[in-house]
């Protein structure tokens, strides 16, 4: 259950908590927020300013960090480049499991995509899903009755 939603601006702000809606003091202990964001590319840079604020808040260490803004940013740009909207970021804290959980709902592959797939080379495409396979403890995606969630574990220190 997410406590939070937000929808964040089309623009960019210069304040890292204004992008979001939510003050990252609210997204604390086991509670998960959720951020709406604008379908064009500039949306990948406002979660991971998103992230960083929260992360911030959190006292995350700097390299556990920095791997939760590269997957935040392969997870959102993916939902940009491959899905229809909306996209959605959640992020919450599982100090119970140690764990940090990242997900990005979309509204499905878009039609150009779905074509594209069926035909494209993988070594063409993919280097992104590796990644967060790479970084994660856990990922996957499911299917929402309106699109898709793709989702990462990531470990943090309790």
């Amino acid at each position: 259950m997410y406590a939070a939603t937000a929808t964040a601006p089309a623009a960019a702000s210069p304040a890292p908590y204004a992008t979001s809606g939510i003050p990252p003091a609210a997204c604390t202990g086991e509670v998960a927020c959720a951020w709406s964001l604008p379908h064009h590319p500039e949306s990948a840079g406002t979660a991971r300013r998103i992230a960083r604020a929260l992360l911030d808040v959190w006292g995350t260490d700097v390299d556990t960090a920095d791997v939760v803004l590269l997957v935040v940013s392969e997870l959102v740009t993916n939902a940009l480049k491959h899905a229809l909207p909306p996209v959605t970021l959640h992020l919450e804290q599982r100090t119970q499991s140690g764990a940090l959980h990242i997900e990005v709902d979309d509204g499905g592959p878009t039609p150009e995509d779905r074509a594209r797939a069926a035909g494209r080379d993988p070594e063409e495409h993919g280097r992104g899903s590796g990644i967060v396979a790479l970084l994660a403890t856990a990922h996957g995606e499911r299917v929402l009755p309106r699109g898709a969630a793709h989702w990462a574990d990531l470990p943090i220190a309790v």
